[in-house]
């Protein structure tokens, strides 16, 4: 039950993000919730892939395409109370990298992956949707040049890992992991955390 929340909760939040960037490029309805849909599931689908859960549940479960048009349906009809927030989208985009980071971690760990498979499939399930996001909307991926960012997932599902190894109830490891990950990448947005860029000593 817990895994499902936390991938619906991801799943709603990056779908936000989705729709959000598909309203600022001034896409039509269909297309804010195509990016919607393709940000809230393609992280969890290429996690599900990999490590045999098929189909995945972003498509045998109806539940993710409803969250996802749910979130995009919404965004596109009240994009001007969204874009009140400070930077929605990365607003979103850090709540769903989050939570998807220890769900897929969780995830992992369920099947039976070692720890270290377990916390880059938590980092891959955390920025993939948001990868693709960014290239059907003309962006290069916020994982390339942005501030601080699978380093943040990293560390989110790294957290769910060393915690079911030292026997920590999987809600507080779960709830850790994804604070320090959504706060690790707002402060690296605020503070102007990255790595080093190409270049950047010419």
């Amino acid at each position: 039950m817990l895994l499902l929340i936390l991938d619906l909760a991801g799943t709603f939040v990056f779908a936000l993000s989705g729709a959000t960037a598909g309203v600022k490029r001034r896409l039509d309805l269909f297309g804010v919730l195509v990016l919607s849909f393709v940000a809230g599931n393609f992280g969890g689908i290429t996690r599900d892939l990999l490590i045999g859960s098929v189909p995945p549940g972003a498509i045998s479960d109806w539940r993710y395409l409803a969250v996802s048009l749910l979130a995009g349906t919404i965004t596109f009809y009240w994009s001007t109370a969204i874009e009140k927030l400070s930077s929605p989208v990365l607003i979103f985009d850090a709540a769903g990298l989050a939570l998807f980071a220890v769900s897929g971690a969780q995830k992992a760990l369920a099947f039976g992956l070692n720890p270290l498979m377990a916390a880059l499939l938590g980092m891959l399930t955390g920025i993939g949707g948001g990868m693709v996001r960014d290239i059907l909307a003309a962006e290069i991926p916020a994982v390339l040049r942005a501030d601080i960012y699978a380093v943040a997932a990293l560390a989110g599902a790294g957290i769910v890992v060393v915690g079911q190894m030292l026997d920590v109830p999987a809600i507080a490891a779960t709830l850790a992991g994804a604070l320090v990950c959504f706060g690790l990448r707002l402060m690296a947005i605020r503070r102007g955390w990255r790595l080093p860029v190409a270049g950047a000593r010419e």
